[in-house]
């Protein structure tokens, strides 16, 4: 395989990681807190695959990781009592078996013990990184704009909010999860309100990331066919080659 065949391929690499990544955007265009996802491309100089008339290095195509648009989505009202959305920076604190993580997904639930949890039960914490529970009886959960959690006048807990000095140490987890990759601790979101009854939409374009979809999608078969082409000229230089002899 000839040089113009390994740069074509590495292309068509990221291109397939790229069109992953657009097709989960697209898949997650609907779920609360979602942040948009982008592929980052990079140069990776490498000797030739062959010497002979090639440029030295040869410069392949290389996936440099993925980034993360953490942009504020668009609020909207659902009523919903345990419903919160953070306007401004910031990421609500989350209970886990491996540990503390943090999400923009604000639809909580009380599950039977009367813990604030997420959908699937993980309990959401406190600014002092305890359990937040509600007494159905002492009447309706107030949700203030600190994130102060009241019933009638009993202060019952404060929803923990946090931010990053850089969000590069957060790393995507599953369940529109992040965990801290680093040693240093978050602080206090204290630049940002809580609104109860709202959900964050995601960030996703829809538009946009279908028209991307399309350009990857023709890109990928423009280098195909680039590849086709170059290794249809090395097959027939073999062939004149060997009549001459």
């Amino acid at each position: 395989m000839d040089n113009t065949l390994y740069v074509g391929l590495s292309r068509q690499m990221t291109l397939r990681r790229e069109l992953d990544i657009i097709a989960n955007n697209i898949a997650n265009a609907d779920t609360t807190g979602f942040k948009v996802e982008s592929l980052m491309v990079g140069e990776a100089p490498q000797a030739p695959a062959q010497t002979f008339s090639a440029p030295k290095p040869v410069k392949f195509v290389l996936d440099r990781g993925v980034a993360r648009d953490f942009g504020q989505g668009a609020l909207h009202r659902t009523e919903g009592t345990l419903d919160v959305a953070i306007e401004g920076p910031g990421f609500f604190k989350i209970s886990t078996p491996e540990g503390e993580r943090y999400t923009r997904d604000g639809h909580f639930r009380m599950d039977e013990l009367g813990r604030v949890t997420t959908q699937d039960g993980k309990a959401v914490l406190d600014e002092g990184g305890g359990e937040i529970t509600i007494d159905p009886q002492k009447g309706a959960v107030m949700i203030g704009r600190d994130g102060t959690v009241s019933q009638g006048s009993e202060r019952v807990g404060k929803i923990g909010a946090v931010t990053f000095d850089s969000l590069s140490v957060l790393e995507k987890t599953g369940d529109n999860l992040y965990k801290n990759t680093s040693n240093s601790q978050p602080a206090p979101a204290s630049a940002s309100l809580i609104r109860q009854g709202m959900l964050e939409s995601s960030n996703v374009n829809s538009i946009a990331q279908i028209t991307r979809m399309l350009e990857v999608t023709r890109a990928y078969e423009s280098m195909a066919k680039m590849m086709d082409n170059a290794a249809d000229l090395s097959r027939r230089s073999i062939e004149r080659m060997g009549r001459v002899q």
